[in-house]
């Protein structure tokens, strides 16, 4: 192990781009599905981990959907949170914002109340056991429609006290965000803050409609906002957070090599970035993974890492007080390690 890969594995960082549905593992969904009776079209493991080769967005969606189907009780749930945070409470993470699917959930018979109780029951233990604080985020399916959203949205408000934000995810390509202003606009209304996936193989339109009518906090991806350069203008200049995913970027084709990726010259652009896994289980790598992917591609310097996991603290949901916290618990880390 390097002394940079060491750095990495001890640098405290948040995690603010995490389908909690992403990181289930093929022995994991293996285990459900025996737990559950759900039938796999797999015959074992390594058949599993096989099909993970993915040319789109579009190919991931459908394996990542037809994972799913394992997930029936409170206590799956639960389970897939809990090994989620197992796993980053050893790469560092103090802090994790979450997003969950629940229409993919809902869509077959699963009750919403079935899901975010598991989550936040593992939510829950994960501060108390581990010392990872979170928050939850809704993402709306862009491929369903606003009415579809709206009744979600409706089911939300019966657990507003644990969930923080909204979001939009699943196809980009040809369902632009200004297609869900009426259920954001509902949503802000009721006092959710609003994220949303925008530039990964959407325009950069789409980056302007997620700010403009949906009127987002955090972009998610944003990788294509490099296209435009008064976006980009605009982006820096509101500090408005981006929320890059590097080894899904790859996996997906987003980028054909992780030497080319953007996140370098988002860097260089003054664009405030930070880096996330995505759906970890599906894309090859957890958050540290993705921190080491960069660095060794791009030739990240210690002092840029530091700068990455400043700005998820400083990105995410947490009150003022708290992010200063885990800011200062950083700043004492560095300046023990950070000299090269």
């Amino acid at each position: 192990m390097t002394a940079t890969t060491r750095f990495i594995e001890g640098l405290p960082k948040a995690e603010l781009h995490l389908h909690i549905e992403g990181t289930l593992e093929p022995e994991q969904m293996f285990a459900l599905a025996d737990r559950n009776g759900v039938a796999l079209p797999y015959g074992s493991v390594e058949d599993l981990r096989g099909a993970y080769d993915f040319d789109n967005l579009q190919g991931f969606l459908d394996l990542y959907y037809q994972g799913m189907r394992v997930l029936l009780e409170e206590q799956d749930f639960y389970d897939l949170t809990w090994a989620y945070l197992e796993r980053v409470a050893k790469q560092s993470v103090l802090h994790t914002e979450i997003f969950f699917d629940p229409q993919a959930h809902t869509a077959r018979g699963v009750a919403f109340s079935t899901v975010i109780d598991g989550l936040d029951r593992a939510l829950r233990d994960g501060e108390a056991r581990l010392g990872i604080s979170s928050n939850l985020i809704m993402c709306f399916l862009r491929h369903l429609d606003q009415d579809d959203a709206m009744k979600t949205l409706g089911q939300a408000l019966d657990h507003k006290d644990r969930i923080v934000a909204v979001g939009l995810d699943s196809s980009e390509l040809g369902h632009p965000p200004a297609k869900f202003k009426e259920v954001f606009a509902r949503a802000r209304n009721a006092g959710f803050l609003a994220v949303a996936h925008a530039g990964e193989e959407g325009p950069a339109e789409y980056v302007w409609q997620a700010l403009n009518e949906l009127r987002v906090v955090r972009i998610d991806h944003g990788n294509r906002s490099l296209d435009d350069a008064a976006l980009v203008r605009r982006l820096a200049a509101a500090k408005t957070p981006l929320t890059v995913c590097p080894l899904s970027n790859l996996k997906l084709a987003v980028v054909k090599d992780m030497t080319r990726h953007p996140l370098k010259d988002m860097i260089r652009r003054g664009l405030f970035v930070t880096v996330n896994s995505d759906d970890p289980a599906y894309f090859g790598g957890y958050i540290n993974e993705n921190y080491q992917a960069v660095q060794e591609a791009l030739g990240l310097t210690r002092t840029q890492l530091a700068a990455v996991a400043r700005n998820s603290f400083e990105a995410s949901f947490l009150s003022a007080d708290e992010k200063q916290a885990l800011i200062a618990r950083l700043d004492d880390y560095v300046g023990r390690e950070g000299a090269a």
